[in-house]
């Protein structure tokens, strides 16, 4: 599929416990042929996570790891991989999960999306709710949740909070990514949020979602906490941050 002009393509990948699935995620994403090179950051996994990326490493000259010390956060690592995008050039920067709740087969609808869009979203609502073997409470949790979202922030789309999208380089850049107060899973509405406030062309397409086979949710009560309060303060606080400092600018003057 590669042809001249062909951009630069990153997909980071945060794990933790994920050697099950790890190097069948990296090869299912090579097996594409679009050129793509990974970015596995890895916090400290203790099922040996790290090790077996890198051995992957070791063998791919396009797959790169970077160890934290302990569990972060995911929010704090995507951001250590999108800044890690921006500082080698990468054009589009993908975010997928490592354990094939999200198919790698749709990269390729996101690099055709890319074409002309600055933001394509994996959307799991858009043709109805194409979500594969969740129980009733986490579906309707995260279908409310949404629900949530769209009305305080004012955002059309179906699927706020899913972790499956591609970015232009550009649009990071004009975001900023020391600006993003999400450490959780909250994240990815706050990507979005922001993305959509600054006018960026954002697209959705329908994927079907499937349930992990290995392991467990990684999500708990503390990123739900924090999804709420991200929210309330993106859209009705952060306002009076801007024009405190700008009036704190003014004085100093």
């Amino acid at each position: 599929m590669q042809k001249d002009n062909v951009k630069k393509f990153l997909v980071v990948v945060p794990t933790y416990n994920e050697s099950r699935d790890i190097a069948k995620m990296v090869n299912a994403i090579k097996s594409l042929n679009l050129g793509i090179s990974i970015l596995i950051i890895d916090d400290n996994s203790p099922d040996g996570t790290g090790l077996i990326v890198d051995e992957l490493c070791k063998k791919n000259d396009d797959v790169y790891v970077l160890h934290r010390e302990k569990k972060l956060g995911l929010g704090s690592a995507y951001v250590k991989g999108f800044k890690f995008a921006l500082e080698n050039n990468y054009d589009y920067i993908c975010e997928m999960d490592a354990d094939f709740s999200h198919d790698p087969k749709y990269l390729v609808d996101f690099y055709r999306g890319m074409e002309d869009c600055d933001l394509v979203i994996a959307s799991r609502y858009i043709d109805g709710i194409s979500i594969v073997n969740w129980g009733l409470c986490r579906l309707l949790m995260s279908y409310f949740a949404n629900k949530f979202v769209r009305l305080i922030t004012g955002m059309p789309f179906t699927d706020c909070m899913g972790g499956f999208k591609c970015f232009r380089a550009s649009v990071l850049k004009g975001i900023g990514l020391d600006n993003i107060i999400a450490k959780g899973y909250v994240i990815q509405m706050e990507m979005l949020y922001r993305t959509f406030k600054k006018g960026y062309k954002i697209k959705e397409i329908p994927i079907i979602f499937y349930n992990r086979k290995h392991g467990r949710s990684k999500m708990n009560r503390v990123d739900i906490l924090e999804s709420f309060f991200v929210v309330i303060y993106l859209k009705f606080l952060s306002g009076f941050k801007i024009i405190f400092n700008r009036e704190r600018t003014i004085k100093q003057r």
